[in-house]
């Protein structure tokens, strides 16, 4: 079912535009809070669920399970290297890893498998800075 486009869900999806790399739902609510938009929790959460689901937002878990959410560049499957210091998210095609997970499903007598790769690492700057430390 489509979500309505309301204008909160508008505003979160502005919100989310203007982050840099992932976001929380708390975290993005809270910037909304501030520039007392009157946009509940709740419906931050039902914005992001929805760009998610329509491919205008990106969603995964963060290490620690948390869902963390960032307005969609790259139409269509894809995966990313995430900065844990800093954020930094870059988009990445990973031809290897959409085979292994075919071939895997296959083995296994599994069809239509779908997968999510994302990869959290240092980005050169933050290594960098942490090397000076």
């Amino acid at each position: 079912m489509a979500q309505r486009n309301t204008w909160q869900r508008e505003r979160v999806k502005e919100a989310l535009a203007h982050t840099r790399g992932f976001v929380s739902a708390q975290t993005l609510h809270a910037q909304l809070r501030d520039e007392n938009t009157g946009i509940g929790l709740a419906t931050v959460y039902r914005a992001l669920a929805g760009l998610a689901a329509d491919g205008s937002a990106d969603s995964l878990q963060s290490p620690e399970g948390e869902s963390l959410y960032r307005a969609c560049t790259t139409p269509g499957h894809h995966h990313h290297l995430i900065c844990r210091s800093c954020g930094l998210t870059v988009e990445i095609e990973a031809t290897a890893v959409e085979q292994w997970a075919r071939t895997t499903a296959s083995q296994h007598g599994f069809t239509d498998a779908e997968h999510i790769v994302d990869i959290f690492g240092l980005c050169r700057s933050c290594a960098l800075a942490r090397d000076r430390a």
